[in-house]
């Protein structure tokens, strides 16, 4: 489709007054040195500790790798060449014809879903026009260099590709002053002062991070945990080294007979299952007739930095299961593990069977992998050279930084989660909006070495689980004698726990096991209350065959999973008790929910 170009003078792109600009650059360059300073401080005096070196090492190692396959053959490399220059130039031609008034359709245009070049300039100015097609066919020729490659091996191939997308999101123009039109016209119209307040913010952003630039997604100053997220009514029964437990106060004169007890993941805080009452899974589970148990994992610190996979399991889930008897006097549990919570359950089911320790009658997965072959984009980072570099790392603090790992997050999604808060925060000198979600994304939590050691060994390195290898107390673990109900659920676009991957990991159990697929991704297609009917689940299929063809057998049934789940768990037992407040049959009450332990700052 032809486009209607703009040849008139840039009108827009003019310094309203270039005194107080002048005066406002200064106090750029000044607000920079303040960051800089903010960098090299806690490098100084040995507070933080770059790893650059080995990240940048790591990427020209891959991508020379690649470059290796074409150059070793002159004729693949001319032709790959060839391929670019003929890109080139008919963008080139294309743009003379549109610069003679000549209507040409473009030689290469965005996916619909890109956000980066929606300014009208992007599509009707010749110069950011021609500025934007030079970096997709850029972008599409790097890409595709990586995935004809094919002689390289599939996990050298799978690193390329993630350090080639991150480069290039990074290189996007949109990502400029002088490139982005419409950060061109905010600076020239405010007379740079948006860059001002954007290096003031840099500068704190840097601060906050302790030298490493901790990138604002939300207005954390909005937010407090306990004050207005994480507040349905529970109390902490119980507190060990590793992890508090909440019970939470009922709503209904009636519960199921079985508790639900809840594993989240450490990686995060617990909260993203109660951030306020319209989104709250917990409270939502409360209202429904389920006694619900919360595990609240410690932000660790050099004293868990032994704490391993076997202690999580002791002292988190264990010690748990016996607070939850103590306090419903019920030895059958409901239990549900998200994310890497889940792979822990799953290891502790395993664990239990083979020891004949059946409290836990069904089990629940929200996003958890058991099966680590399709695991995504996070098997990037786990290769024997990038492990030991990390585990040596960790040893000098006992811990991994949460920052460390949520920036692992946010680039899977980069151009989600890093550039546009980099355009927004530091060029535009906008504070971002006040959203919840992505405060608990950046209320990030540290790692105890022991633990991420082995989670990052024996599941995304060596698959131990499902091969069957992984021990644990000297057990050796084996799904297939996990014989009770399961409800897996995964969600269709996750970054994290790729829904093949959780599909996959189904097979390894030995018992039925329901699988759910939902709408969107990792976080969203979990907290999707009912009330809200957005997006949509697929269920009633079997685990058999091929995952595509599951998903055509499958039924579609749009609005949240929530409800299909409550009705999954009363089918295995709906008998009710009278209900069971925190603190009965004298259990000491400690504090109030949400508790300490998810207020500790990382």
């Amino acid at each position: 489709m032809s486009e209607t170009y703009d040849n008139s003078p840039m009108l827009r792109y003019i310094v309203e007054n270039p005194e107080v600009f002048a005066q406002n650059l200064a106090r750029v360059v000044e607000e920079g040195g303040k960051a800089l300073a903010a960098y090299v401080r806690p490098r100084e005096t040995g507070e933080a500790q770059d790893a650059m070196a080995d990240e940048i090492t790591e990427v020209v190692k891959t991508l020379s790798r690649v470059g290796e396959y074409w150059i070793k053959d002159p004729q693949r490399t001319m032709e790959a060449q060839t391929r670019l220059m003929t890109d080139y130039v008919n963008l080139w031609n294309g743009t003379l014809k549109r610069m003679a008034g000549e209507p040409v359709d473009p030689a290469i245009e965005p996916d619909p879903r890109d956000k980066r070049f929606k300014d009208e300039d992007w599509s009707t100015n010749q110069f950011f026009d021609f500025l934007k097609q030079f970096y997709l066919i850029t972008t599409r020729w790097a890409e595709t260099m990586v995935e004809d490659a094919e002689e390289v091996d599939p996990h050298t191939r799978h690193k390329a590709e993630f350090y080639v997308k991150q480069i290039t999101n990074a290189l996007s123009p949109s990502n400029f002053l002088l490139t982005n039109p419409e950060l061109l016209r905010e600076t020239l119209g405010s007379n740079a002062q948006n860059l001002v307040r954007g290096m003031q913010m840099l500068a704190e952003d840097i601060e906050a991070g302790q030298g490493d630039l901790r990138i604002r997604q939300s207005d954390g100053s909005r937010f407090q945990v306990g004050e207005n997220l994480a507040l349905t009514p529970g109390k902490v029964i119980m507190q060990n080294d590793i992890c508090q437990l909440i019970q939470y106060e009922p709503t209904t004169e009636k519960v199921l007979k079985r508790p639900l007890l809840i594993v989240p993941p450490w990686i995060n805080k617990y909260y993203i299952l109660d951030l306020n009452p319209e989104k709250s899974f917990i409270r939502w589970a409360v209202e429904n007739g389920h006694t619900v148990f919360v595990i609240s994992w410690v932000n660790p610190d050099e004293r868990q930095s032994k704490k391993s996979f076997a202690h999580y399991m002791r002292e988190g889930i264990f010690e748990s299961l016996d607070m939850v008897k103590r306090a419903t006097q019920v030895d059958e549990v409901n239990a549900i593990g998200y994310c890497v919570g889940g792979t822990l359950l799953a290891v502790t089911l395993a664990y239990m069977a083979a020891h004949q320790d059946d409290r836990i009658k069904t089990a629940t997965f929200f996003t958890a992998q058991v099966d680590f072959k399709y695991a995504g984009d996070l098997k990037v980072f786990v290769d024997e050279e990038q492990i030991s570099n990390l585990e040596r790392r960790m040893e000098q603090k006992g811990y991994l930084e949460g920052r460390k790992m949520a920036s692992a997050f946010n680039m899977l999604r980069s151009n989600d989660l890093i550039w546009p808060y980099v355009v927004n925060n530091y060029m535009r000198g906008k504070e971002p909006f006040p959203f919840d979600l992505l405060y608990w994304n950046s209320d990030s939590t540290r790692m105890p070495a022991a633990n991420h050691s082995f989670y990052l060994r024996n599941c995304y390195l060596e698959n131990r689980l499902t091969e069957g290898t992984m021990e644990i107390g000297g057990e050796k673990l084996d799904l297939s004698k996990v014989k009770i109900p399961i409800f897996n659920l995964a969600t269709r676009e996750d970054h994290i726990a790729p829904a093949l991957s959780v599909y996959e990991g189904s097979r390894y159990f030995g018992g039925d096991v329901h699988y759910v697929l939902t709408g969107s991704g990792h976080i969203a297609g979990v907290v999707n209350p009912p009330a809200k009917k957005k997006y949509q689940y697929w269920s009633g299929g079997k685990v058999k065959g091929d995952f595509q063809s599951w998903l055509a057998q499958a039924t579609e049934t749009p609005g949240s999973w929530w409800d299909h789940w409550n009705e999954w768990i009363r089918s295995h037992d709906d008998t009710e008790v009278k209900a069971r407040k925190p603190g009965a049959r004298r259990v000491k009450i400690i504090e109030d929910a949400p508790g300490t332990y998810v207020k500790m700052q990382g």
